[in-house]
């Protein structure tokens, strides 16, 4: 039998965001869980994109759940000390002959 890990008593999902999330896997189920802002988009048939969606939905709602990772890893980073105006300088233009 293996060490089971101590758990320091501090969830990281909220109650509220696992029936946001049991939610979702009802409505994939069901085939009526649709992606896409408004739910106009295709139904969800992947298991991962209904937990995602539910995940969403309860970040919405206000209910405990951690930040997205791909947002956190966008955000920390730093520009160097340069700034871009974005836009490239312009080149030789080349004589046109006639």
């Amino acid at each position: 039998m293996a060490a089971r890990k101590k758990s320091s008593g501090k969830r990281k999902y909220g109650e509220a965001a696992s029936k946001t999330v049991e939610s979702a896997m009802r409505r994939r189920k069901r085939g009526t869980l649709k992606s896409g802002p408004g739910g106009k988009g295709g139904r969800v048939k992947s298991r991962k994109q209904a937990i995602a969606i539910g995940l969403s939905e309860a970040r919405k709602k206000g209910a405990k759940v951690p930040r997205k990772s791909s947002a956190r890893k966008s955000s920390g980073r730093k520009s160097s000390g340069r700034k871009s105006s974005g836009r490239k300088t312009p080149g030789r233009k080349s004589a046109r002959r006639k």
